[in-house]
């Protein structure tokens, strides 16, 4: 490609694949010096004495290159019918434009405004695990022993594939690195079947497994969730074969393990199938909960002291609350409450502050109309999630939007016919949700504000 002439020069003419496109040098600036086209007109990129009207060639395709500088020229993207949606993305990338032409097919994520924009059906009907979102709008959905992964488009990149180890927890480290905690197979005698490795999101090739050590010596273990913090170090609930029950540390950059918190008497880690990395506090939360174990337990534990700073149990609830089990938790974005639901779909609150006082239980029933009651036959309880200020909480084959400090309902997704909803995960300005009956991922958006 040939550099056009200074961006102070106010024309630039370009012949895109044969086509000739003219504009200014103040639409191509729009772009961002960051990209190729904003770079093209940086005086420090440029050849000293370039034709201020000379031609220029870029041999991609023009019908990619109208769509998005009329993006750059309007702020709104209109993608004609013979223009495939994945060839604009190609194209996009190429000429760093793929947050701007994101950013035009949605607006900010609000949990009251998403609008079902696609529902994806998966390859194995009845055993989807787990979705996880990606940070670029991509997402992937654990399959027994696979890990299917999807870009923004939803174009299903090549898989995860774990020689049949199941999967347990999967999460993003970022948008090109996928963490996969699986389980060790059963009556094989192997030992190298299960643990925590890091994938390529776009080859599915292993890049590292990460070792648990006690004692100096490697260990085989089960994972169960996965967390990491704002410095990327990851962690994961362990179950050793020999007792070693409790959480693992790793660092992301070198691989290499840097502590493990035991299990202490009364708090059950090793199985803990819920880890939230919690910022204000440099905390983390491990959630043991029911049906996994028989009683529910939440801790906070700071690793710096290797301390549990504050734990929750429902061992010993009284009589008259004795069926209410949490099934799922999370600590609210102020970092002053754990919200907890039962298999009942019923929110409950613990506050962070006080070790005294228990659930504060508030029965959905009074929010919500045709609420549903779990069957003996049913698999999927309810799961929470948190984002901007809102509280998200998956309820048979819905999703219900809380707003406000107290929380109320706001907005309630429901959208597929593939059954019960078992899983579900915001990132990347979406909402995915995953249907277990007829593993379905239903994807929401935000649609973008209107321009004025």
């Amino acid at each position: 490609m040939c550099t056009p002439a200074a961006g102070g020069r106010g024309r630039v003419r370009l012949n895109v694949g044969g086509r000739v496109f003219e504009t200014t040098a103040a639409t191509l600036a729009t772009a961002g010096r960051d990209t190729m086209l904003g770079a093209m007109l940086d005086p420090s990129w440029n050849a000293p004495g370039a034709d201020a009207d000379a031609e220029y060639f870029i041999d991609r395709d023009p019908a990619c290159f109208a769509v998005l500088l009329d993006l750059l020229r309007t702020g709104d993207l209109h993608v004609p019918p013979h223009v495939p949606e994945g060839v604009l993305c190609r194209e996009a990338l190429y000429y760093g434009l793929l947050d701007r032409v994101r950013a035009a097919r949605w607006g900010e994520f609000d949990g009251d405004r998403l609008r079902l924009a696609a529902s994806v059906p998966g390859r194995s009907p009845g055993d989807g695990t787990a979705v996880r979102a990606a940070p670029d709008g991509g997402c992937c959905v654990a399959h027994g022993g696979a890990v299917r992964v999807y870009n923004w488009v939803l174009e299903e990149r090549r898989p995860v594939h774990l020689d049949h180890a199941p999967v347990n927890d999967a999460a993003y480290l970022d948008a090109s690195t996928l963490l996969v905690a699986a389980r060790e197979r059963s009556g094989t005698g192997r030992r190298d079947g299960g643990g925590v490795a890091a994938f390529s999101a776009l080859t599915g090739e292993m890049r590292h497994r990460f070792r648990v050590s006690h004692g100096r010596q490697a260990r085989s273990f089960t994972p169960g969730a996965l967390a990491f913090d704002m410095d990327c170090k990851i962690f994961a609930s362990c179950k050793g074969r020999l007792n070693e029950y409790g959480v693992a540390a790793w660092d992301s950059a070198t691989g290499e393990q840097t502590d493990f918190f035991y299990e202490p008497p009364a708090c059950a880690l090793g199985e803990a199938d819920r880890l939230q990395w919690l910022e204000g506090t440099g905390t983390l939360m491990a959630a043991t909960m029911f049906p996994r174990t028989d009683s529910s337990f939440i801790s906070l534990l700071d690793f710096r002291g290797r301390n549990v700073v504050w734990s929750w149990s429902d061992v010993g609830t009284p009589a008259s609350l004795e069926d209410k089990h949490a099934v799922h938790a999370i600590v609210l974005e102020d970092g002053r409450s754990v919200c907890v639901v039962n298999q009942y779909d019923d929110l409950g609150f613990l506050d962070l502050r006080s070790n005294a006082g228990g659930v504060r239980w508030r029965s959905r029933s009074k929010l919500t109309s045709g609420k549903k009651v779990h069957t003996a036959e049913e698999t999927c309880y309810p799961k929470l999630a948190t984002h901007g200020g809102q509280l998200f909480a998956s309820t048979s084959d819905g999703i219900s939007v809380f707003s406000g400090p107290d929380h109320a309902l706001t907005s309630t997704l429901r959208a597929s016919d593939g059954g019960a909803i078992c899983d579900f995960s915001i990132g990347g300005d979406r909402l995915f949700a995953l249907h277990n009956e007829e593993n379905v991922f239903d994807v929401w958006e935000t649609p973008p504000m209107p321009i004025i």
